[in-house]
């Protein structure tokens, strides 16, 4: 595995799988409260330029069960909030710490950090990508269904940083893609010009939910507006209206398929609150494997 995780385009199939089962060895040891194989006493710093509570506090516990500490810096609380230059900083925190965790908005930030950094960079969040989430998606889609090769999964809602992500990771793990987004709210280029590379699964881009869900085994959704959009509510509520996941699209799917929801979910918006509730397992399956992903991350990363 590369030194940072800075977006999933950079990772290769084996890569992701290591992660994944080093995922699958440390929540068992977890669970049997086994004391993780780790060096003890390593820091992370975590820097939050936008508001999280599963990102913050995965990783806070992460570094706890490991053995270590986790800083937290918003730019409040850092010299990045009044201009420091993003090469200083990171290698002014390169000679304090162990790793690194950004969750920003610009995916340029991550870049430029990992470049400067003589330690691991790890991806919270960016505009562009949010790998730790996807990786903890394909994570829980392995543990209901026994396997990621040849399931199909879909999209539906707005093709931001979890829809991008959502295709690179799926198709990279051999699964097929399907997407439905409005027209203006497709996924990024850079994220499609991938997709159309992969010759060994399909990926199928519509502006139709229903041609989308059409005998998926797993369908995603998110909010229409991220953080960030809130001012365009309005605007996006109409644009996404019929894109709700409810008993009329999971009909149209497999008969066992599941639901993901990064969260958190606008009930009776993005998702209808019977579907939400009757997948809420597989929905907070999902949320508590963020924490044992992104342990298996920092485990690779840090561990020498």
């Amino acid at each position: 595995m590369k030194k940072d995780l800075k977006k999933l385009l950079d990772l290769s199939k084996d890569d992701i799988l290591l992660i994944l089962n080093t995922a699958e060895k440390l929540k068992a040891e977890w669970k049997e409260r086994r004391k993780h194989d780790f060096p003890p006493n390593k820091t992370l710093v975590m820097i939050f330029e936008k508001n999280s509570t599963r990102t913050r506090v995965s990783f806070e516990v992460t570094m706890t069960h490991l053995g270590g500490h986790a800083i937290f810096l918003s730019n409040a609380d850092s010299q990045l909030g009044r201009g420091e230059p993003i090469k200083d900083t990171a290698r002014v925190l390169s000679r304090y710490c162990d790793a690194i965790m950004i969750r920003t908005f610009g995916q340029d930030v991550v870049e430029e950090l990992a470049e400067w950094s003589t330690v691991p960079v790890i991806n919270g969040l960016t505009d562009f990508e949010h790998p730790c989430q996807l990786l903890a998606d394909l994570m829980t889609i392995r543990e209901h269904k026994g396997k990621l090769e040849g399931l199909k999964v879909c999209w539906i809602g707005d093709g931001n940083n979890v829809a991008n992500s959502l295709i690179v990771g799926c198709l990279k793990s051999g699964m097929n893609v399907s997407a439905a987004c409005p027209d203006g709210y497709t996924p990024d280029k850079q994220i499609l010009d991938f997709a159309a590379t992969v010759t060994d699964y399909s990926f199928e881009l519509t502006n139709d939910p229903k041609i989308a869900a059409k005998d998926a085994d797993v369908i995603f959704t998110d909010v229409w507006a991220s953080m960030g959009q809130e001012e365009e509510m309005a605007k996006r509520q109409k644009a996404f209206a019929g894109y709700q996941v409810n008993e009329e699209i999971l009909a149209l799917a497999n008969p066992k398929c599941m639901i993901q929801h990064c969260l958190p979910a606008h009930k009776g918006e993005e998702i209808s609150e019977e579907v939400f509730e009757k997948h809420a397992d597989e929905i907070f399956d999902e949320a508590e494997n963020r924490l044992h992903v992104q342990k298996a991350v920092l485990y690779l990363l840090m561990k020498n």
